[in-house]
């Protein structure tokens, strides 16, 4: 068995999308959160669990986006958005593959201090840069 590849669940409700899909993610539609951003939380969280682990391949964007009942564009942004955090990495025709907790942790990390490094510059005290923190956060929710 490879890094790419897991075995077949035995739960019957489990689908094959292009190989294995581990995750039971569904989108909610009554929710305020858009579904790209819904998608990408969950492979962020089954990631952190070890469900999606490093090397992992995923489902190509229109095989998932079939598989979710979602469009093509909203699959595709979530991928994106996660090949530009590092937690996923697109080698060309060859897929979409999970990427190494610790090296997201790194840029994640060295984020964080470029960002806390520019606020303190700015002249910003530890309060407000919190409040700007939890604002953006809140932002993110919406969007």
């Amino acid at each position: 068995m490879t890094d790419q590849q897991m075995p077949p669940a035995s739960s019957p409700t489990s689908e094959q999308v292009g190989g294995f899909w581990p995750l039971d993610f569904q989108v909610d539609k009554e929710s305020d959160v858009p579904p790209y951003s819904q998608l990408r939380r969950a492979l962020v969280a089954a990631r952190a669990r070890g469900e999606l682990p490093a090397g992992f391949r995923l489902p190509p964007v229109r095989q998932l986006a079939a598989h979710l009942g979602l469009a093509t564009n909203t699959v595709a942004r979530a991928y994106k958005e996660l090949e530009a955090a590092g937690a996923l990495e697109t080698r060309g025709r060859a897929g979409s593959f999970i990427r190494a907790l610790d090296d997201s942790a790194r840029q994640a990390q060295e984020a964080t201090d470029r960002y806390l490094t520019q606020m303190i510059l700015l002249g910003f005290e530890p309060e407000q840069i919190l409040a700007q923190v939890q604002q953006g956060l809140a932002q993110q929710e919406k969007s």
